[in-house]
């Protein structure tokens, strides 16, 4: 029998790496676009990503600079760019091919949605914020929508806080051992999550469910608050106790550590309700699981 063919576009990250490794295992032959040389196809040669893709099955598109960075007007620029033109790229390439994949999950963000500490957003109830990031989720969105593919399926998967060996967990688990890893800011605010593993699953799901249209919701069905996101982190490390961090030595701190204070101070309430629906079923559903699973694979 033919392996079956997914092309990953943005393989190196701590997310794509996983992808391609996990993609591997189940048998799959993969095919990466990217930026760097062991890549095979560069996103500056539209007729290699064209080739790359012609007969796959399946497009995952993970392209995108980190947002854990100062917001200056380079990093904006950087952080727009990496995905929209990526998607705009990938677009153009999927029109062109003879045999376009029969499903494109293109990375979207939890983030799209407002500061809500009142009640889970999901993908038909859910109201859109405002600002920057949220500025961002909506072009990147827009550009996939315009990508003109009759023939290929196009979902924006809204992904909240990816969790694994990597990724945002280094600088939690670092602020833990200092003894910094009490409640941040009011504590209140909602941590939306998903293990990668988990992540890894939904993008199989909804290529094989072809009901699902539009965007789809990736998070856990269980957001915990920040409170008890630093109490599980300084659990999972063995670390009884954390001084809180109160907004204003955050915003201070965020400029001396380069990143945004909105990555913990937002509160993001995102509701898997389409996944649900459709019965698919949490492998790693709660954070305390997969806190657990993550220092046990470390």
């Amino acid at each position: 029998m033919m392996p079956r063919t997914v092309v990953i576009a943005g393989a190196t990250g701590f997310i794509g790496s996983y992808f391609k490794r996990r993609f591997l295992e189940e048998g799959w032959q993969v095919r990466t676009v990217g930026r760097d040389a062991s890549a095979d196809a560069q996103w500056n040669d539209d007729g290699a990503i064209t080739k790359v893709l012609d007969g796959a099955e399946l497009l995952v598109n993970l392209a995108g600079r980190s947002v854990n960075c100062r917001y200056d007007e380079r990093h904006r620029r950087e952080i727009l760019d990496s995905r929209v033109l990526t998607t705009r790229i990938l677009g153009g390439a999927v029109a062109a091919c003879a045999e376009p994949p029969r499903t494109w999950i293109n990375s979207s963000t939890g983030t799209i949605y407002r500061h809500a500490e009142d009640g889970p957003q999901s993908e038909s109830s859910g109201e859109l914020g405002s600002g920057f990031s949220v500025d961002v989720a909506r072009v990147w969105e827009d550009e996939l929508a315009a990508a003109d593919v009759p023939l290929t399926r196009k979902v924006p998967l809204r992904i909240a806080i990816v969790l694994g060996a990597g990724g945002v967990m280094v600088p939690l688990r670092n602020l833990a051992r200092l003894g910094l890893g009490g409640p941040m800011g009011p504590g209140t605010q909602k941590f939306s999550w998903i293990h990668v593993e988990d992540l890894l699953r939904a993008v199989l799901f909804v290529h094989d469910h072809a009901e699902l249209t539009g965007p789809v919701n990736a998070a856990s069905p269980y957001p915990v608050d920040n409170r008890e996101l630093m109490s599980l982190v300084r659990q999972s490390l063995g670390v009884p106790f954390g001084v809180p961090t109160p907004a204003w030595l955050l915003e201070a701190g965020a400029v001396l550590i380069r990143t945004q204070t909105e990555l913990v101070l937002k509160s993001r309430w995102v509701e898997p309700r389409k996944l649900l629906d459709a019965g698919f079923a949490f492998e790693h559903p709660t954070l305390a699981g997969a806190l657990n699973e993550i220092a046990a694979t470390r």
